[in-house]
């Protein structure tokens, strides 16, 4: 009998589970997409139970496609922040407020101004921003008093899928780290911070604790009959998507890093204590390692970006791979054509913060051509993590994951922007690569996250910089950054509008997204393009 571990991956637009045998190749792989309800406020919610029943299909594919086998274990990961609540009898109180959520824009500018903000990011190494735990529950405590106050528990996406699987209400150091949880000492959550805010009620509503590679709890016999997965088989702590990504990009030791790009962006680097941190305006997860931390800054500038140009420019019949042809025939700087990448409701967050961020172009004329425009977003979206690597001091060579990398084209330019080789796992599917390592020491297959990481392994394409363009996108990263100055002047104004308008009277302002192809599922990459690499 072959054994297998099953990897779910809780994104915000989709979900997935992927197969592995035990040597990282996979066998079976399938995605939902999950519906995401925007407002006309900075709302950014989703229906718990239809993600649920999302999970729950992909399970029953993926265990119809590896009958036969023996499922060793099923690891857990999934998009982290906002206010997930479920009553006692584990019901969500309400629909879940998602890390995108705008909605308490006012009360970050509050938080900031009044010293909140800087308490939370003393205990907990992170800034604060509207989707972020604390803020958000007293937005929703205020407008809902009633929905919040049946809730038992707070249960971040991934917890909330173990909490369906196995009816355990607990979470791990990456998650906790995003509430109350002191990252310096990793010993629990700090009562004191959460008095400070106002905030110990929601305290109450926060699970136990417990490392991502931790004990397994086992599948319960009414999650069998939902799942396909036989029941008693054991079920991961796992981390957040962010974090467990590094454990199927084999980025496990201090000093590693690597980028993701997908509905958000991510750069970090793991670093063996909070005291070695890099820059205020970051954040920071206690591994559950001793000390160690991931710090990393999230960008709000992900594939969404490249979704909503696709869309506006009537290109949905088209595959990524030819709007990526025509991407590449306006060269390296899109003709002078700049895009501020920061579409998200819930504005921007690193490697500055500021709520009331919105995208735009600068450059255009009467000569750009849809392929220019097209072009700027591919770069907008690289000049923002660039900007973070350097903030965080992060050199190459540059290690990436998620669907936006799929993309060769965004590949070459981020090597072209930070003169970095990018190096790109060759196989996809690192988030559920990693949940699926953790779950294998959980399981007791594995005795540690390296081994476990080194079986699971998958090989490395390299992007080499080509020196013709790093002059070019140079010119062009100081034109992004004075665009972006000019630009944020007018911001708040703009965001005023935009709500008010949205409140005047479109049946249109509140819209159901069935999620981004880009970020979670569809290949970005162009199959027929044929990429610059380089031998690894």
């Amino acid at each position: 009998m072959n054994d297998v571990v099953i990897g779910v991956d809780g994104g915000t637009t989709a979900v997935k589970a992927v197969a592995f045998d035990l040597n990282g190749q996979i066998k079976a792989s399938h995605h939902e997409s999950v519906p995401v309800r925007y407002g006309a406020n900075g709302e950014s919610e989703q229906d718990m139970a239809l993600l649920w029943e999302a999970v729950a299909s992909c399970l029953r594919s993926v265990a119809e496609q590896v009958r036969g086998s023996r499922i060793v274990g099923v690891g857990l990961t999934g998009q982290g922040d906002g206010v997930w609540l479920v009553d006692a009898d584990g019901e969500p109180v309400r629909p879940a407020a998602n890390w995108m959520d705008g909605r308490a824009a006012d009360r970050v500018d509050d938080w900031n101004l009044d010293g909140r903000g800087r308490a939370v990011l003393d205990v907990t190494g992170t800034t604060v921003f509207g989707g972020l735990f604390p803020v958000l529950y007293e937005e929703l405590a205020a407008a809902e008093p009633e929905a919040v106050a049946r809730a038992t528990s707070h249960l971040n996406c991934k917890d909330w899928i173990r909490f369906k699987l196995t009816g355990v209400r607990a979470t791990d150091f990456t998650e906790a780290s995003r509430t109350f949880l002191d990252v310096a000492t990793t010993s629990g959550y700090n009562e004191p911070l959460a008095e400070k805010l106002g905030l110990s009620e929601a305290l109450k509503l926060l699970p136990e604790i417990r490392r991502p590679a931790g004990k397994a709890s086992p599948v319960t016999e009414e999650a069998a009959e939902a799942t396909g997965i036989p029941a008693g088989t054991p079920v991961g702590v796992g981390m957040i998507d962010v974090a467990v990504t590094g454990m199927g990009l084999g980025r496990i030791a201090d000093g590693d890093s690597w980028l993701i790009l997908g509905t958000t962006g991510f750069v970090g680097t793991l670093l063996p204590s909070v005291a070695e941190r890099r820059s205020d305006l970051s954040m920071v997860l206690a591994t559950g390692e001793g000390t160690q931390v991931l710090e990393f800054m999230a960008p709000m500038t992900g594939t969404p970006n490249l979704d909503w140009i696709r869309s506006t420019l009537g290109l949905e019949a088209q595959s990524w791979s030819e709007i990526e042809k025509m991407a590449r025939t306006a060269g390296p700087g899109s003709h002078g054509v700049v895009y501020l990448p920061y579409a998200s409701p819930g504005g921007e967050r690193a490697p500055f913060l500021d709520t009331n961020a919105s995208a735009s172009w600068q450059g255009m004329s009467l000569t750009s051509t849809r392929a220019d425009i097209l072009r700027a977003v591919y770069e907008g979206v690289v000049f923002s993590l660039a900007e973070c690597l350097n903030a965080l001091r992060i050199t190459g060579p540059i290690v990436v994951s998620g669907g936006g990398f799929r993309s060769d084209l965004l590949c070459e330019i981020l090597a072209d922007v930070t003169a970095q080789r990018v190096l790109r796992q060759d196989a996809p599917e690192a988030g559920a690569r990693g949940a699926a390592v953790l779950a294998l020491v959980s399981a007791g297959a594995f005795p540690d996250v390296f081994s476990a990481s080194s079986a699971l392994g998958a090989a490395l394409e390299t992007f080499d910089p080509n020196p013709d363009n790093i002059h070019i996108y140079s010119q062009a990263r100081v034109a992004f950054y004075d665009a972006r100055e000019g630009a944020r002047r007018c911001w708040r104004t703009l965001r005023k509008l935009r709500s008010s308008t949205g409140k005047a009277g479109s049946e249109n302002a509140e819209a159901e997204e069935t999620g981004s192809e880009n970020a979670e599922a569809e290949e970005t990459g162009s199959e027929n393009v044929k990429p610059r690499k380089a031998e690894s």
